[in-house]
């Protein structure tokens, strides 16, 4: 089954410690709705710019991209 990676984009100075504090909000909706979600992380791009983002089945996007409203996504390899 294919996986996509559910992306969201902070840019700033303070970029990475947001991106480190809304994984851990992702990782708070995954334990409080009981998800099958073990894939999450943060990472930065650059020092203007990090990620959060979770891993999800392709199945499984089209409710959790309604509720989350991620920024962009992708094809998770």
């Amino acid at each position: 089954m294919r996986q996509l990676k559910l992306i969201w984009d902070f840019r700033g100075p303070h970029a990475l410690k947001t991106a480190q504090h809304h994984e851990i909000h992702l990782k708070e909706y995954i334990e409080t709705e009981h998800l099958d979600i073990t894939i999450t992380g943060n990472s930065a791009i650059n020092e203007m710019h990090a990620i959060a983002f979770l891993v999800v089945n392709e199945s499984d996007m089209k409710p959790l991209r309604d509720a989350l409203k991620p920024h962009r996504g992708e094809v998770y390899v």
